[in-house]
């Protein structure tokens, strides 16, 4: 039997003055999985988690949640999405506890052993000895600890995390990553965006790449960079005495100029487009590398509209 998705949107679309923000996109969030949702700034990923959490409504599409209509049930579905946003909300005039204690009366029905698990929550994730402070007073590992917590106070079965390590030291950021962790392993579908690179990769078991509101791969890290780059990444100074010619070969096999790189440019090839260069430029020197998602990034900032299928 084929497992139903937790999460599960369908053609979704958004406009905004006659603009399509989010158009027909589409994306699946298994148990236990972490979803990287990626893209470059005006993709859509802000509109798309703010439909998918049901703070706005889309224009058309659907949202399941355990294969079920989220416009048709959202009363009874918003139990089952936990969020966690970029901005701090933490209520300063109440203690770590009391933040918990009252983000719980939010939602219906009540947790039935709510101070159970207020205290489960706060052993979780560390924040035990901070109970009876305030969110100022922390420092900002502990409050994204205590923004997460919080935004499980009720069991959902989804989390949303938006940029959940944003500011925070390398110490306080791996720590962030062995709660993401834990947690997934304990069988909750986790939503996640980030502009961190090697956290994506890191944290993320498949990722939805987004652009200009649509899916535009959807897979494995490896799956995705693979639909969009290619299996390679050729470097090659601007220095080389065939440079230009290593410009023109680029424009005529790929139809594009090299990406730019610090020191030179960079080419992203399939395994066969690799054999024909190293044939061509028997004599330069160049390095040959595996393509990250850094390269998938500065790939849609020249070209904001990949046309790999899903894999």
């Amino acid at each position: 039997m084929t497992e139903v998705p937790l999460l599960q949107a369908i053609g979704l679309v958004k406009r905004y003055d006659g603009r399509a923000v989010v158009d027909g996109l589409d994306l699946q969030l298994y148990r236990g999985e972490v979803l990287g949702l990626l893209g470059p700034n005006g993709a859509g990923k802000t509109t798309t988690l703010r439909m998918l959490y049901g703070f706005i409504k889309p224009d058309s599409g659907q949202i399941l949640y355990q294969g079920r209509d989220f416009a048709a049930e959202r009363q009874a579905l918003r139990g089952l999405v936990g969020v966690c946003t970029q901005e701090d909300t933490l209520d300063a005039d109440f203690c770590v506890r009391d933040n918990l204690r009252i983000y719980a009366s939010y939602f219906r029905p009540q947790q039935p052993d709510l101070q159970q698990r207020i205290e489960q929550l706060l052993t979780q994730f560390g924040l035990l000895e901070f109970a009876e402070r305030f969110p100022p007073e922390l420092s900002g590992g502990y409050k994204r600890r205590l923004m997460i917590a919080r935004s499980l106070i009720h069991r959902p079965a989804v989390l949303f995390l938006d940029e959940p390590t944003t500011g925070l030291d390398p110490a306080a950021r791996l720590d962030l990553w062995r709660l993401v962790l834990r947690l997934r392993s304990e069988g909750l579908g986790i939503v996640l965006t980030t502009h961190y690179m090697d956290e994506a990769e890191r944290l993320s078991d498949r990722i939805a790449l987004l652009a200009k509101g649509r899916t535009a791969a959807q897979g494995s890290t490896r799956q995705v960079l693979g639909a969009v780059l290619g299996e390679h990444i050729v470097e090659v100074s601007r220095e080389q005495p065939q440079a230009a010619e290593v410009q023109a070969w680029s424009r005529q096999h790929l139809g594009k100029a090299p990406g730019e790189a610090l020191d030179g440019w960079h080419l992203a090839l399939t395994g066969a487009q690799l054999v024909e260069f190293t044939a061509q430029f028997a004599e330069l020197r160049f390095a040959v590398r595996d393509p990250t998602l850094d390269d998938l990034f500065l790939a849609l900032s020249l070209d904001p509209t990949p046309t790999a299928a899903e894999p």
